[in-house]
């Protein structure tokens, strides 16, 4: 029972820390974040085991995550609310070419951000030629263009 109260702890502190970090941390990894992850997990792998090594607790431990998960899941299906809060919602970052300052620190998304999916995607040159950009729930930005005048 212990190891599954581990668990359930990690778990949820990774949750808090990822939801706190931003959308733009998870979808934009660079090496050193693919390396701090790879830290991370070996810095939660004793709390989570404790002194118990065994194949057992591994698999209680792996079961109690994917339970969490597919609860969070389920939650998230039946209630606005909690999907809301567990998954956040997009958020547009610029409309009709002025960037939203505000909503883009919060995001801590920079306007170089916005220009590079905006090249990327839709081949614009400036913030003019931007209708949107939405900062979308995983974390990608998706840009409407301006119409042609």
């Amino acid at each position: 029972m212990e190891s599954v109260l581990r668990a359930i702890v990690i778990y949820l502190f990774l949750m808090l820390v990822f939801r706190i970090s931003g959308k733009r941390t998870l979808a934009q990894m660079t090496a050193f974040d693919v390396v701090l992850v790879l830290i991370i997990s070996e810095a939660v792998s004793q709390p989570l085991t404790g002194d118990d090594y065994s194949l057992t607790t591994a698999m209680i431990l792996v079961s109690t995550l994917v339970m969490i998960e597919l609860g969070f899941a389920f939650l998230k299906q039946k209630s606005k609310k909690a999907e809301r809060w567990l998954d956040d919602v997009p958020l547009i970052v610029v409309e009709d070419g002025e960037p939203l300052r505000e909503r883009m620190d919060r995001a801590r998304v920079d306007d170089e951000d916005v220009l590079e999916c905006a090249r990327a995607t839709q081949g614009l040159e400036n913030m003019q030629q931007i209708k949107y950009a939405v900062l979308e729930r995983d974390g990608t930005i998706s840009i409407i263009p301006q119409k042609p005048r």
